[in-house]
């Protein structure tokens, strides 16, 4: 029997997606970043899907807790590192970033990820 193929990888900008929308966030990051975690949980990823959702938070989203669809992976330092990191890692399976952010963008598309914005997401 052959192994089930890899799902490809969405990486989702905690913080420029949870920025992108004037909700109050600013007042409590790992509220925000909880929200965020529970609406991909919930309506998975852009473009149909189905996908290994991964959540990269930092600074005071910190401690946001993983639930079963989406693994939340903290930043030690920028989060745009940990993103470009995790992108080159892909080990050539397709994979996604969300974000606005233009210059990771740039950084994350070096490694054969594509990008698309907040607006992409279901949620």
């Amino acid at each position: 029997m052959d192994p089930e193929p890899e799902l490809p990888l969405l990486i989702v900008d905690g913080a420029n997606v949870v920025g992108s929308v004037p909700d109050g966030w600013w007042r409590d990051r790992r509220a925000a970043a909880e929200r965020l975690r529970d609406r991909l949980a919930a309506g998975g990823g852009p473009e149909g899907g189905p996908f290994e959702i991964v959540l990269v938070v930092e600074g005071r989203a910190r401690g946001v807790e993983s639930l079963p669809g989406v693994r939340v992976e903290e930043a030690p330092g920028s989060g745009d590192d940990l993103i470009v990191d995790l992108a080159r890692n892909a080990a050539g399976r397709p994979c996604l970033v969300v974000t606005a952010d233009r210059e990771l963008r740039r950084r994350a598309e070096e490694h054969g990820a594509r990008c698309v914005g907040p607006r992409a997401l279901p949620v």
